[in-house]
């Protein structure tokens, strides 16, 4: 089964969220990521849902998301004409010996340290899906202690 990356813009309304958990488990389709925010626009949201299933599968969910009320437009986002991006929080288990080697694989993703503790460092990284899977693989070397995704979130790269 593939993924499938739908952006639904939705009027920014109490439950509207709700109304579209709802619609996915109602049918027994499930997300596999969900990203939700406020858009340039206050009174407009955007949810970047990624599920997975075939053509079929995803055509029937937007058909049934085109019903509800609050939802403006639904774009699918193809993935050779848009950008993804994925932030992670990972707390990392840190000593005198194994800082330094954690700092410069950190460097090297890219990552920003924005918390630091004595026994532990929590590393902001964005990025695409893969990059984020990478950078978790290597800190697990070093014992991963908490660690928060946000999802992916996206755009097409032109208006259309």
């Amino acid at each position: 089964m593939n993924p499938y990356v739908l952006s639904v813009i939705v009027e920014n309304e109490p439950g509207i969220l709700s109304r579209v958990a709802g619609l996915f488990s109602r049918r027994g389709y499930n997300i596999k990521s969900l990203s939700v925010g406020e858009t340039e626009d206050p009174k407009i949201s955007r949810m970047t849902i990624v599920v997975t299933g075939d053509r079929q599968i995803v055509e029937q969910i937007k058909k049934q998301l085109q019903k509800l009320i609050d939802v403006v437009k639904i774009y699918e986002l193809e993935p050779e004409a848009s950008v993804y991006r994925e932030l992670a929080l990972v707390k990392v288990m840190v000593n005198e010996q194994n800082r330094p080697s954690i700092l410069e694989v950190v460097e090297i993703f890219r990552g920003k340290v924005i918390d630091i503790a004595t026994e532990s460092l929590t590393v902001e990284l964005t990025g695409d899906h893969d990059k984020i899977n990478a950078f978790v693989d290597m800190m697990k070397v070093y014992g991963i202690s908490e660690m928060a995704r946000t999802g992916l979130t996206g755009l097409a790269r032109f208006n259309g």
